[in-house]
């Protein structure tokens, strides 16, 4: 329209004033929540970077330039006007326009365990119910991809699938770039011997479970034979890191974490749902900027590298990539130069898997104390994630004694995030 009707204009802000306004019967502010509802899931893979003991928001996603709670680092600009992080992640900043934010987690736990607990299940713990960790309540309502195993987790071990069952756990990954033992025959143990010996196990064990009922078996059989199939799969290419350049090992970091990184990358790309990359050493309790200097400067190449080789080969928009620890840190530097616990408001990265390139959601307030705006639930976080896969985390599933239980604890999609 050539000529401005300034009596007619009515903006974004306007509208969300407007709380009684009404479009074609329903309210505006309704209309808006509805904003992403109709997200078509393009994620068929998550890689989920755990962050042990606690990220620091104000340090990484969520800095406060300016503020007595600010500490050591400047806010950097990104690919994303308007969008500032951490100076601590050089290189993710020019990513920023495949990555999203949640910058108002309004977390409840303060305890490492409950507060892990929570962020890897969406439920607290309970004293007579063992809930699955996300990559568990995955693989089990998604159908399997290839030969390798579901669910992987990398450098550190994965919450177990509690009432989900033996197949829906982890298969653990404890050096990335390194043989795995548990992969191959021993040395010394030909590849025709070690046949025979398997076979020799099989009948063994056909013959026990013939004159034992004990459904426990089927689980353990279950075991055996995706670990002999796996041990016999072209697949296993994925973990071999021998024909991987000097460049990629430079560009993501020859350490463990640039190298659960490259794996990651790998196993999506073989098929695999879920991966789980494990770092610990967030608890900064003293010297927070110093250890925070340094999780950057391992966690940067291999973060901006991981996305940028997705988003070269279309992969990323079938790859959920998720960041979160178990709460954040005070905005209040305390005596030791560290930050304690907080789990009042808090910030989860995330990127690709259908979502919207340098979106925002929420903020906290000017000192990274208590949700500011749109605060977000923790459960909200897994409904999302479900959300982008095509689950609905309101679906429920039978436990052993047949009790119900939802996917997510209550928790509603972060629509927002994919319009």
């Amino acid at each position: 329209m050539s000529m401005s009707c300034k009596g007619y204009q009515f903006t974004r802000r306007a509208m969300l004033g407007a709380g009684a306004a009404t479009l074609l019967g329903m309210q505006v502010k309704d209309l808006l929540a509805l904003s992403g509802t109709s997200h078509k899931p393009t994620a068929e893979h998550v890689i989920f970077f755990w962050c042990g003991g606690g990220m620091s928001h104000i340090d990484t996603w969520d800095p406060k330039p300016g503020r007595e709670t600010q500490g050591d680092f400047e806010p950097i600009a990104t690919s994303v006007p308007g969008m500032h992080i951490s100076q601590i992640f050089p290189r993710l900043a020019t990513q920023m326009h495949h990555c999203a934010l949640i910058r108002s987690i309004a977390g409840t736990q303060g305890s490492h365990e409950r507060a892990t607990h929570q962020l890897q299940t969406s439920y607290l713990p309970s004293g007579n119910l063992n809930y699955p960790g996300i990559g568990s309540t995955v693989i089990n309502q998604l159908p399997r991809m290839g030969d390798l195993p579901a669910y992987i987790s990398i450098s550190g071990m994965a919450p177990k699938a509690g009432f989900l069952g033996q197949k829906c756990e982890a298969y653990y990954v404890p050096s990335p770039g390194e043989r795995d033992p548990y992969l191959a025959f021993p040395e010394g143990i030909m590849q025709e011997r070690g046949d025979r010996r398997l076979e020799v196990f099989s009948k063994f064990n056909n013959r026990f479970a013939t004159k034992n009922p004990d459904p426990r078996l089927n689980a353990t059989e279950a075991s055996i034979e995706d670990a002999v199939a796996l041990m016999k799969s072209p697949a296993l290419k994925a973990f071999e890191f021998d024909q991987v350049s000097e460049g990629d090992k430079e560009r993501y970091g020859d350490n463990t974490f640039g190298r659960g990184c490259m794996l990651a990358k790998r196993l999506v790309e073989t098929g695999v749902r879920f991966v789980q990359v494990n770092r610990g050493g967030y608890d900064t309790h003293s010297n927070n900027f110093e250890a925070m200097e340094a999780h950057g400067e391992v966690m940067d190449p291999g973060l901006a590298s991981l996305i940028e080789d997705l988003a070269a080969t279309g992969m990323l928009s079938k790859t959920l990539i998720l960041m979160a620890g178990e709460f954040g840190r005070t905005p209040k530097i305390n005596k030791d130069t560290g930050r304690d616990h907080w789990p009042n408001v808090f910030s989860v990265f995330m990127a690709g898997g259908g979502l919207a390139g340098g979106a925002v959601v929420g903020s906290s307030d000017a000192d990274g104390a208590y949700p500011n705006e749109r605060p977000v639930q923790v459960a909200d976080v897994h409904a999302t994630v479900c959300h982008a896969l095509g689950i609905d985390p309101n679906k429920e599933v039978m436990t052993p004694l047949q009790r119900p239980i939802k996917l997510v604890d209550k928790g509603i999609p972060v629509h927002e995030l994919f319009s």
